[in-house]
């Protein structure tokens, strides 16, 4: 008999215990929760003005690299919408904004400053530094957001752990998840299985194909 147990959530983190399912499958879930799901990161940025001292390319890579929170209900990856747009549309993409202004002092600029067309798909803190600008500096930029995959580029990972042991029972494992905040724990959870799921039946329809 299989079945599926929450052991320990916390935030960002969970602990569910597998029963009578095979390690492989188990496995195949673990990878599914770190880089399985679809995510929202930033994908494209437009630099309208950067007299930092940090590069364009800088400035891009740490935007790409900030978690958002993700919708997975409203949104559909690019590669299956319709819309056949190169910067995308409602549907699959969002627009981020991030204007400094001007400032007589330094100051970090951070997550907090950055306002999102969406009410939900938004950074995961407010708290995450960007880069420092000294008196007169300035920074604006657009930046587009896109659901991916964390198999295709490390920003998309919807965890930054995922481990599975075994106990002293049999066919039983624990699965431990930390999610980067993208998703809530059990939203992870609940999108992999879906996922490993639809992989499986995919999978038997090709081998019922070859026959």
């Amino acid at each position: 008999m299989t079945s599926l147990e929450i052991v320990q959530e916390s935030g960002n983190n969970i602990v569910v215990k597998l029963k009578g399912i095979p390690v492989q499958y188990a496995n195949a879930l673990r990878r599914i929760c770190l880089a399985g799901i679809p995510t929202f990161a930033v994908d494209d940025v437009i630099i309208i003005e950067n007299s930092s001292v940090l590069p364009d390319e800088g400035v891009a890579h740490r935007l790409a690299m900030m978690p958002l929170r993700t919708d997975l209900e409203r949104f559909i990856e690019p590669s299956a919408c319709d819309c056949h747009s190169e910067l995308g549309c409602s549907r699959c993409r969002v627009l981020l904004m991030l204007d400094s202004g001007n400032s007589d002092t330094t100051r970090t600029i951070t997550s907090s400053e950055i306002s999102s067309e969406d009410e939900v798909v938004k950074p995961v803190s407010s708290s995450i530094p960007i880069v420092a600008l000294a008196p007169s500096q300035k920074l604006k930029v657009e930046a587009y957001a896109r659901l991916g995959r964390g198999s295709d580029h490390a920003k998309w990972n919807s965890s930054t752990v995922a481990a599975l042991t075994s106990t002293n029972n049999p066919d039983e494992h624990v699965l431990t998840i930390e999610t980067t905040g993208s998703l809530t724990p059990k939203e992870v959870l609940r999108a992999a299985i879906e996922e490993l799921e639809k992989r499986l039946g995919d999978f038997q329809k090709n081998v019922a194909a070859l026959g």
